[in-house]
């Protein structure tokens, strides 16, 4: 760990006793006006960047797993060698320099400069990317990251350039983070990187036996590789009166705009559905001051996925900063800006929200006559049933070599992850998708880290206080941890995903 954020950083520069640094051990300090972070292991000293691409994560509050550096905040994983971002959320490098020894001192010199650009092992004609998304932004970047040269072909149903979509339900909802901040990249990257983006690109046909995309306005686009990434939709409500309301759903930057824009002028929201969109949604409208109901069938808030103990402590956490739950019951009618409660009660609103769940977007996948087995089905390579096409994200279900069972899951980090990969086997990589699944969900100001996935569980093991909010939860099947989570135990959280990755 490094030393208190209080004492001035050593100049690494001048040199440091080697004695400061012992092997396995972080210390921070500076090289001219740059932050650096050196990392001993055995003979070898690296000096890089102190602060992850993601968000600006302290680096020295990481966990060092072979040649690798892990952020403490979503896991961005960076080469300790090169500085490349190995694995999202983080997508660019960190800076590296050349550190020097001389007996028992240690030196840090200039930056290096990038490794040179890689070569793919296989070069598709041309790769095709179906959605706009995390996985197919995350795709799109690797293709040329790993020197792929070929003309690269981006479909996006949505009306706006890939974005942070976490920050669409935390800090952008709450107001606390500007708009410049939500898009992944700014417009000209695409320009730069000759990644053909186009918005509001509808796909009506997937033509796998002519390796052609037909888009609704009939115009196709061949394929050599192709990534399906479509991703998932929010499930929209069935019941009376709700099709006719004006019930919003959050899923894209519009959708989120589109309840900022209401929220303006509604003194009473009404958030349907206590799951993580719906939680986090009613904590971003509360931070703008807001008084927000929630109706969930659950008795309380995410049981079913964290547990009673933990669903109570987060209900209590919202509890206390103003929320009101009606929990067991449902939203049986919406007339207007008026719910009835299957419970009998009636809530008068502005604003009705939806967050009950999503579905895989796999029409396509299906009328191109792919495997699904309740989204698209892939191998470890994430290969679908037709070669040279692959899916990642929220829409592909995958073999998972952590738990032994074939899992979907609807993570951001993931889907970006499985982009990468998927972009790295389309050019010959044949590298197996063995990611630990994680994400994290805000509430306020607590955070949730969660590693591995646990569909039943037969035990909750709970290190800590929850009402400290210092704690680590853990997930058992048979004796065997399936999934850690962690209020306020960043490190705690790196190792565990570690020790999943590792089979212990």
């Amino acid at each position: 760990m490094a030393d208190s954020k209080n004492a001035p950083l050593p100049d690494f520069t001048a040199g440091i006793d080697i004695r400061q640094l012992p092997d396995g051990g972080m210390l921070s300090g500076r090289a001219g006006d740059d932050e650096v972070l050196l990392v001993r292991r055995g003979e070898s000293i690296f000096a890089v960047g102190a602060h992850c691409t993601h968000y600006h994560g302290p680096l020295a509050d990481g966990l060092v797993v072979g040649d690798t550096i892990r952020c403490p905040w979503h896991h961005a994983c960076f080469s300790l060698k090169t500085g490349e971002a190995l694995r999202a959320p983080a997508l660019d490098s960190i800076q590296c320099w050349r550190v020097e020894r001389a007996g028992d001192r240690v030196f840090v010199r200039e930056k290096l400069s990038q490794p040179p650009a890689k070569r793919p092992v296989t070069a598709p004609a041309s790769v095709v990317i179906v959605g706009g998304g995390g996985a197919g932004f995350a795709a799109a970047d690797m293709l040329r990251r790993e020197g792929y040269d070929g003309p690269v072909t981006m479909l996006s149903a949505d009306d706006s350039p890939p974005c942070d979509r976490p920050n669409l339900s935390k800090d952008y909802l709450a107001g606390t983070a500007q708009e410049d901040w939500i898009p992944m990249k700014p417009a000209e990257f695409y320009a730069e990187r000759r990644i053909d983006l186009a918005l509001n690109a509808r796909v009506a046909t997937l033509d796998l036996s002519s390796k052609r995309v037909v888009l609704e306005d009939g115009r196709a686009h061949a394929f050599g590789a192709l990534l399906i990434a479509t991703g998932a939709e929010p499930i929209r409500l069935t019941i009376p009166g709700a099709p006719a309301s004006p019930v919003l759903y959050l899923r894209t930057f519009a959708d989120s705009r589109a309840i900022i824009a209401q929220a303006a002028s509604a003194k009473r929201v009404l958030v349907i559905g206590a799951s993580f969109i719906g939680l986090e949604v009613a904590a971003s409208l509360r931070t703008r001051g807001i008084e927000v109901h929630v109706v969930a069938p659950e008795h309380q808030p995410l049981e079913r996925v964290l547990g009673t103990e933990v669903g109570q402590f987060v209900r209590e956490l919202h509890e206390q900063h103003g929320v009101t739950f009606h929990l067991g019951t449902t939203v049986a009618n919406i007339d207007g800006r008026t719910a009835a409660l299957a419970s009998g009660a009636t809530l008068n609103v502005d604003l009705v929200v939806a967050g009950v769940g999503v579905r895989p977007v796999t029409t396509l996948a299906e009328r191109g006559g792919l495997a699904i087995d309740r989204g698209i089905a892939v191998n470890e390579y994430l290969e679908t049933s037709a070669p040279g096409v692959f899916a990642a994200g929220d829409v592909a279900r995958w073999p998972d070599p952590h738990t032994g069972e074939r899992i979907r899951v609807e993570h951001w980090v993931v889907a970006e992850r499985q982009g990468q990969v998927a972009a790295r086997n389309m050019l010959g990589r044949r590298e197996r998708f063995d990611a630990v699944p994680f994400f994290w969900s805000q509430h306020y100001d607590v955070a949730v880290n969660y590693v591995g996935h646990a569909e039943k569980w037969d035990a909750i093991d709970i290190e800590g206080q929850l009402k400290d909010r210092d704690c680590r939860i853990t997930y058992r099947r048979a004796g065997r941890a399936l999934a850690v989570a962690t209020i306020f135990r960043d490190h705690a959280s790196l190792d565990a995903e570690a020790r999943m990755e590792a089979g212990r």
